[in-house]
């Protein structure tokens, strides 16, 4: 039988501003995929939150991009955002529903999505990644590292199933079309590409045999709407052992925070900080950037777990790390390289006061 896990995210209000997601915010969705669950519809969720973001972990036999699950998944956020967010007056309520009424798919809606239908293996081991304040793009780094760069995998030199390479897919955002590269073969052509995180973007990632082993959500808000309304905030789903990179090999990348764009008003660059999930509140000039990694193991279906997998104590050292990255680099105020390019800042407040000054500019005497 084969089994989708599907990774569906939104920011539907948070509080105190973007800071974390309410608690009766929780509690309504998973009473709504209880719900589904009772009636059939999904094998088993989980609920949680990263900083600002409501997650939901979803199991089922229907398939990716489902209209019953995608629905599901648009109606838990609609109910959140109606029954909670708005009359709280939570912050920015609704702001991942980019529109009123459901097409069939939340894909361009909107929300991030994250999905993969597989077999069950004799084990099955997944992690998944969820990032707050940053974009897509922030996983390209670590996705190389875990699925091409024997510094980090140990098993593509020991493990003969893993010996034979990696085909990443990578999206071209801008223009909507992808391209199929492989490793190590064609390595560099793979790095020169995904080095600009803001177009090109790592969406899945195979082994040499055709097995799926990871699997990232590339929505980006700002060319949906056609302006700033909040970063995406990017999931990821990764399966590990049995011929798939080992689990503590999918979060070394992490250990060594690496700068990701995002972080205040989507507009700079900041550390990655791993942290677990009590930790996943943005604060610090709306951040730094925070991913947390939860561990399952998939049993017919069932979410066996989590485990908190950045909670434990060797990632306070990254933490250290990532805080100092941020000192760092706030010196620079608003200063590149502080601060994103200009194609970026196209989407944002910054596109006004260009436009705003343009008349005063004058050729150069």
């Amino acid at each position: 039988m084969k089994i989708t896990i599907s990774v569906i995210k939104a920011d539907v209000g948070s509080l105190a501003g973007h800071h974390i997601v309410y608690q009766e915010q929780i509690e309504l969705a998973k009473k709504i995929l209880e719900e589904a669950k009772n009636n059939g519809l999904l094998i088993d969720y989980y609920v949680f939150n990263a900083g600002d973001d409501l997650e939901l972990v979803m199991t089922h036999t229907k398939g990716e991009s489902s209209p019953e699950i995608h629905g599901l998944a648009w109606n838990v956020f609609k109910e959140v955002t109606e029954k909670v967010s708005r009359p709280r007056k939570l912050y920015a309520a609704g702001q991942d529903l980019l529109s009123e009424a459901f097409s069939g798919n939340v894909r361009g809606m909107g929300p991030g999505v994250a999905e993969m239908e597989i077999e069950e293996r004799r084990s099955e081991p997944i992690i998944v990644f969820a990032a707050d304040k940053t974009e897509p793009g922030a996983w390209n780094l670590p996705l190389y590292r875990i699925f091409a760069d024997p510094w980090n995998t140990a098993g593509l030199i020991i493990d003969p199933a893993l010996h034979q390479g990696f085909v990443f897919r990578v999206l071209d955002v801008i223009e909507g079309k992808a391209i199929n590269l492989k490793t190590p073969e064609e390595a560099y052509d793979l790095l020169a590409l995904i080095g600009t995180t803001g177009r090109y973007i790592i969406e899945r990632v195979y082994r040499a045999d055709g097995l799926l082993a990871a699997v990232a959500s590339v929505t980006r808000l700002s060319l949906i709407a056609g302006r700033y309304v909040g970063k995406d905030d990017p999931v990821c789903i990764v399966r590990c052992q049995h011929g798939l990179p080992a689990v503590g090999e999918a979060l070394a990348p992490f250990f060594t925070p690496h700068f990701v764009a995002g972080w205040m008003r989507g507009s700079h660059y900041g550390p990655l900080m791993p942290v677990g999930l009590k930790d996943s509140r943005c604060s610090f000039f709306d951040g730094p950037p925070r991913v947390v990694a939860l561990g399952f193991q998939l049993a017919e279906g069932k979410l066996i777990g989590p485990a908190d997998l950045f909670e434990d104590v060797a990632f306070d050292h990254s933490r250290r790390i990532a805080l100092q990255m941020a000192e760092l680099i706030r010196r620079n105020g608003p200063i590149a390289p502080a601060i994103l390019g200009p194609e970026e800042l196209e989407y944002t407040g910054i596109k006004e006061t260009l436009q705003r000054l343009a008349s005063r500019f004058k050729p150069e005497k």
